[in-house]
């Protein structure tokens, strides 16, 4: 078993991945295989075909248990267990891995309050364990490349920041992620707003004030698929922040106004695709990059659907940095990449919005 920085730089770190729906399957089992110094030992789920899959993909030497509580009673073969099951099960699975003495990578959200992620983060401080929070998209193309463009001053003091995570889903797809139930910490406050706020905060700093708007708007849907949020940021920025199932028109998915230019991009990172599709970093030559007619656009004073501004090279979206991070900071050479008390932060924002949208008040944080 390992805790933060315990662990030499000899054999592979054991993983074992919980749960093999989307995020397990997508993002997390083909991450953890492509990053050097990590092995992926076990899955959990007792779904045959999963198993087959999984089995097809990273080979016969992969175990499999039926439930996470198989894990806790051989923990001294592990290094560290990788949360991805649904949204209600986070805290217990991620309690249980760090009393078991293990390491652990929870996928957004860590929790449903803010107060469940900070006893999570004490109990890992604790231990001397590490408990990290899969943000996946703090290494999306875009994002990666506004970062840089504000950490250079190219857009002067940023005024306002607008970031949109839209999709056209007219009917519902059912399952626990449109759940109406709060147990299920389903809809998309919880779901694409635990991107866009940590993306924001990453950005611009803590919160000082949230507004937020929240609708249920498709026949059948349970819960929030058209929501809007407003930070006030302690430094003056305002973020306007969409995320939405039901927009017939997308609008760009970022639109940074600063003192001296702005920034526009359109589209999504390339990386999910590329997942979806069965396409790995390891096999990928140009891996996160995307086509130049998808680069953003910084100028002043005119439109970039014009031609306005000059068009800036998107920088290539890096989802294998996160595991690369995770497995320096268990042997002691890194740091966290995105730790349990910055997610906490982030839902403190999502439980001021989903209190803003309820009661119609501006909330500080």
């Amino acid at each position: 078993m390992t805790g933060i920085g315990s662990t030499g730089s000899g054999s592979p770190l054991r993983v074992a991945l919980i749960g093999y729906g989307l995020a397990g399957s997508v993002f997390h089992a083909p991450l953890i295989a492509a990053t050097e110094g990590l092995t992926l030992d076990t899955v959990v789920t007792s779904n045959p075909e999963r198993q087959a899959q999984a089995r097809a993909e990273f080979g016969d030497g992969l175990r499999f248990a039926a439930s996470a509580d198989d894990l806790w009673a051989r923990a001294d073969e592990l290094d560290l267990v990788v949360i991805a099951s649904p949204n209600k099960t986070h805290v217990a699975l991620a309690t249980a891995a760090l009393k078991a003495g293990l390491p652990v990578v929870v996928d957004k959200p860590i929790a449903g309050t803010a107060a469940e992620a900070r006893e999570l983060a004490a109990l890992a401080d604790e231990r001397g364990l590490l408990l990290s929070v899969f943000q996946n998209r703090r290494w999306d193309n875009d994002f990666r490349t506004l970062q840089k463009l504000v950490a250079d001053g190219e857009l002067g003091d940023v005024w306002r920041f607008e970031s949109r995570f839209e999709r056209w889903r007219p009917q519902p797809k059912g399952g626990w992620r449109e759940s109406g139930d709060p147990e299920e910490i389903g809809g998309l406050l919880y779901d694409l707003g635990s991107h866009v706020v940590d993306q924001a905060l990453v950005l611009f700093g803590p919160a000082r004030t949230v507004y937020a708007e929240s609708d249920v708007r498709r026949p059948g849907a349970e819960a929030d698929d058209d929501t809007f949020i407003a930070i006030t940021h302690e430094g003056g920025v305002r973020s306007h922040l969409y995320v939405s199932a039901t927009t017939a028109q997308l609008g760009p998915r970022f639109r940074a106004l600063g003192s001296a230019a702005g920034y526009v991009k359109y589209g999504l990172d390339p990386q999910e695709a590329a997942l979806r599709d069965g396409k790995r970093p390891a096999t990928e030559d140009s891996w996160g990059e995307e086509l130049e007619c998808m680069w953003g656009r910084v100028g002043s004073g005119e439109s970039p659907l014009t031609g306005g501004g000059n068009p800036v090279k998107t920088l290539p979206g890096d989802y294998p940095a996160y595991y690369a991070a995770v497995a320096e900071a268990l042997r002691g050479t890194g740091d966290n990449p995105v730790s349990a008390y910055e997610a906490a932060a982030a839902l403190d924002v999502l439980e001021a919005a989903r209190r803003s949208a309820r009661d119609g008040v501006t909330v500080v944080v």
